[in-house]
């Protein structure tokens, strides 16, 4: 009597927790499923649509990593000017060649003694591309060793991958698709973007940040004609006329050398001006960066400091004195979007090279709207044809096994809109596959089952060994399948990671239903209704 008891105590104990998490599984699908189709009543996450459901932009950008080369040059030459200067070497004709070299002129032999030594000791990574010394003259160009230049231009790219991915991330994209094609090659593709224009803008911005001495002491419009002083270069600030709305370039003769880069920056942000009540664009710097921020203030005051965004001047204010605080503010007469924009850029950072789009497409949502509707009727329609087979072949079991299959897909849409990933279309073809694969694990349980009634076993005992011996039979076949859909996600992209995603969580919740969820009510029908004889 009292084993009885136990065993009855035992049997409550099991159906109880099942009983406990199916509700709790079944409930939190559906509270996260129901905003994706009825948004007013429950407006929380919802499943996000990949490109090809709901439209978007597919860009394909090639990095000019060439250009990186050239600004690493272009760099090692100024300093490598400086150290010549500060060593008293007269250097000549020093010009950058084909954009990889550079190439100078150095008389008297201490002179060439002096540089030789200067070269073997600081600038160890210069390559020696042709030398000739001709009497006391020496005639030599430099350039980067092969190996360096690949160096470069490969960290330009990757640089360049996780910019542009800092970008469409703070520009609030949800899942963009942004990986790198070739060498030198960037795929984005990014579902719902409707503003393709501002979306290219922003990533396409070089988004160089420099700081900029004016050149006082020149004459600005015989530069603009032509006659451009050494070291200085003309850049212009464009602004629009208030009244025609035409555009006025204002040219400006700054020092070609940046006396501060961008690179020291540590926030940038939108605020607007309590006097003129626009937006400017606050910019904070790095401990380093405020402090040659301050030198700079204090040696400079009263000359104009421009600030220049991809060789374009937004201002050229006056320093009246020395700014401490490490903080600065770009104005330009900015829409809040272009001060939004302009401030996402200089977060992210600047690109270390060029980008030039090489294709550029915009899928419409109407391709979307078909597949999604073409993929529900493919969902239904195998949907109902399983359900039809399970209630014919297996009658009062089948129909249990038709209720979890309904639970199971609202538990893939739930699981979706939970950890926000992407449906895209191989994403219903991976749903429309897994109802097909969901009672499979049903059909193992069943078929031991009937082995078990046939062999003269009691209802309960048949439903308990059916369960017991088709356990690891379900568990190795979904946990292979899982691992295949783990390892699809894990390395594939696009279309293969959207049918990934749908996979794996379609295993997960096949599982749950037909080892838990039909147990359940199993254990109801043969444990408190006491049934019979099973209809199977």
């Amino acid at each position: 009597m009292s084993s009885l008891i136990s065993e009855r105590i035992r049997s409550l104990k099991n159906i109880s927790w099942k009983l406990v998490a199916s509700v709790l599984v079944v409930l939190a699908a559906v509270v996260y499923t129901i905003p994706t189709f009825k948004p007013e009543i429950w407006p929380y996450k919802k499943i996000n649509l990949g490109l090809d459901l709901q439209g978007g932009m597919h860009l394909v950008l090639e990095v000019q990593s060439e250009k990186a080369v050239e600004s690493t040059i272009e760099r090692m030459a100024q300093d490598l000017r400086q150290s010549l200067k500060k060593e008293q070497i007269l250097a000549t004709g020093m010009e950058q060649i084909q954009g990889s070299k550079v190439s100078f002129r150095i008389e008297g032999k201490d002179q060439i003694d002096k540089f030789d030594k200067l070269l073997s000791i600081s600038y160890k990574e210069f390559r020696i591309q042709t030398r000739n010394v001709e009497g006391d003259t020496l005639s030599i160009s430099l350039d980067l060793p092969d190996k360096e230049s690949q160096r470069i231009k490969k960290m330009a790219v990757e640089q360049a991958l996780e910019t542009i991915r800092n970008r469409i991330d703070q520009f609030g994209v949800s899942e963009p698709d942004i990986r790198l094609q070739g060498e030198n090659r960037l795929l984005i593709q990014l579902p719902g973007v409707k503003d393709t224009q501002r979306a290219k803008d922003l990533i396409g911005k070089t988004a160089l940040l420099e700081f900029k001495l004016l050149d006082e002491t020149h004459d600005v419009d015989a530069a603009v004609k032509g006659t451009v002083p050494p070291g200085t270069e003309v850049l212009y600030e464009v602004r629009e006329d208030p009244d025609t709305r035409r555009p006025i370039k204002t040219p400006y003769l700054l020092m070609k050398r940046a006396i501060l880069t961008g690179s020291y920056l540590t926030d940038a942000k939108v605020q607007i001006d309590s006097q003129y009540n626009e937006p400017y664009v606050s910019i904070k710097f790095d401990k380093k960066g405020a402090q040659l921020f301050e030198k700079i203030t204090e040696e400079n005051v009263k000359k104009r400091l421009a600030i220049v965004l991809d060789q374009k001047v937004y201002s050229a204010p006056v320093i009246q004195e020395k700014i401490g605080g490490g903080e600065a503010r770009i104005t330009g007469r900015f829409s809040p979007e272009e001060a939004r924009d302009l401030a996402i850029v200089l977060r992210a950072g600047a690109l270390p090279a060029p980008v030039k789009i090489l294709e550029e497409r915009t899928v419409g949502p109407s391709l979307g709207t078909d597949s999604i509707h073409n993929g529900l009727i493919a969902g239904i329609v195998g949907a109902i044809l399983v359900v039809l087979f399970m209630a014919v072949y297996y009658k009062g079991a089948g129909l249990i096994a038709d209720i979890a299959l309904m639970f199971n897909v609202i538990m893939i849409f739930g699981g979706l809109a939970a950890f926000q990933a992407t449906l895209t279309m191989p994403g219903i073809a991976g749903i429309v596959l897994t109802i097909g694969m969901a009672v499979d694990a049903n059909v193992l349980i069943f078929e031991r089952i009937r082995e078990e009634v046939r062999r003269g076993k009691t209802p309960r005992a048949a439903v308990e060994a059916g369960f017991e011996m088709a356990a690891w039979t379900i568990l190795d076949a979904n946990i292979t399948t899982l691992i295949a859909a783990l390892v699809l996600f894990q390395f594939g992209t696009g279309p293969v990671k959207g049918f990934a995603v749908t996979l794996s969580l379609g295993v997960v919740s096949s599982v749950f239903c037909a080892m838990v969820l039909t147990r359940v009510v199993f254990d109801y029908l043969v444990v408190h209704r006491k049934i019979k004889q099973l209809s199977i």
